[in-house]
């Protein structure tokens, strides 16, 4: 571990190194100039288990070379030895606020130098292993949350695959709709870990529908005033289903189950929420999903094209959907007019 002396005497260098070389693990480089010393401590800040400075120096003081030295990254917590006089008492308090650990008084002992170093350099040594340490924690920490996550992303995956053995286009439906919403949170400015997250939970927005029977679930044809009223309770239930889960994924699905078939101007449903009482999570949620049932083939209607669909969104911004939301849709509009996500869905 290197100790950085820097003394503008020749002489005092000498005899500061000639005390530290003693010491075990101590490889002491000596300067004269503050300017060599901090070009030094920049190029090897990661192995300086200690600095040495005198105060009086011409054009930059000890406090000074303190403070700048302290500005390096990897020697914020390095300890820094100011050597004073004894005249030089009321420099000490100066010294410190600059960020010095300990002082030495001149003339200097060779014995009080090497007690001392020896206990600050112990005291490096301790810091990095706790640093390195605390940084092997982190990873380990970080494998274990992806390890949860990973199984949390399988199991959501296999509990939308019960979906797809109900409705046979439910499974691209989903991919598509969670690549779309990746997109518009993107555009929000959201986080790429949430974006994730979002994308994620927007998988579990239809799985009310699970207790959907198949006689409304599949009709061919428009659905009576009774059938709709029970296929609208899929919102209601897939919130259920889900808000009970500790799993921060699984609760934001509940939100986004009981809240995507919302309208901004309150006609929506399951609680006809209005404007921004609607979760965000949901009015995302809604204009992918109707983007995608809109330019999607089902056994009651025709696939629109993609002008046409974005034609209704735009015409629906601040009615059906949030204006926001649907701008940072079309924002990305190249994207999803050229297919790609449809086709890595189907792919999938």
């Amino acid at each position: 571990m290197h100790a950085l002396v820097l003394d503008d005497g020749e002489l005092n260098n000498l005899l500061m190194v000639e005390a530290l070389r003693p010491i075990a693990g101590c490889e002491p480089h000596d300067f004269t100039r503050p300017a060599d010393a901090l070009a030094f401590a920049r190029s090897c800040a990661q192995d300086i288990g200690v600095v040495i400075t005198d105060y009086d120096m011409p054009g930059m003081n000890g406090v000074a070379f303190i403070q700048a030295a302290r500005q390096i990254p990897g020697l914020a917590h390095v300890p820094f030895v100011m050597v004073t006089s004894i005249d030089q008492r009321s420099l000490r308090r100066e010294a410190l606020e600059a960020g010095a650990t300990d002082f030495l008084t001149k003339p200097c002992d060779p014995v009080e130098i090497r007690a001392r170093v020896t206990n600050l350099l112990a005291l490096s040594r301790a810091y990095r292993d706790q640093q390195a340490h605390a940084a092997v924690l982190v990873r380990e920490v970080a494998a274990a949350v992806a390890t949860i996550e990973a199984r949390e992303r399988e199991i959501i995956m296999l509990l939308m695959r019960a979906a797809e053995h109900r409705d046979t286009d439910t499974g691209n439906h989903i991919a598509r709709v969670a690549a779309y919403v990746g997109l518009i949170a993107e555009a929000l400015g959201f986080p790429a870990a949430e974006c994730r997250q979002l994308s994620l939970a927007s998988t579990m927005h239809d799985v009310g529908k699970i207790a959907v029977p198949d006689a409304i679930l599949l009709k061919p044809g428009p659905l009576t005033a009774e059938e709709r009223s029970e296929m609208e309770r899929h919102a209601e239930r897939g919130q259920r289903i889900l808000e009970s889960s500790t799993s921060s994924i699984a609760r934001l699905a509940a939100e986004i189950a009981g809240s995507h078939h919302e309208r901004w101007d309150g006609a929506g449903y399951p609680q006809r929420l209005r404007g921004e009482a609607i979760p965000l999570s949901g009015r995302i949620v809604a204009v992918a999903d109707v983007f995608d049932a809109l330019t999607t083939e089902r056994p009651y209607k025709r696939a629109w094209s993609f002008e046409e669909a974005r034609a209704h969104l735009v015409a629906q911004a601040g009615r059906h959907f949030d204006a926001a939301v649907v701008e940072a849709f079309l924002s990305r509009w190249p994207e999803i007019a050229a297919g790609t996500l449809q086709a890595a869905s189907e792919a999938a």
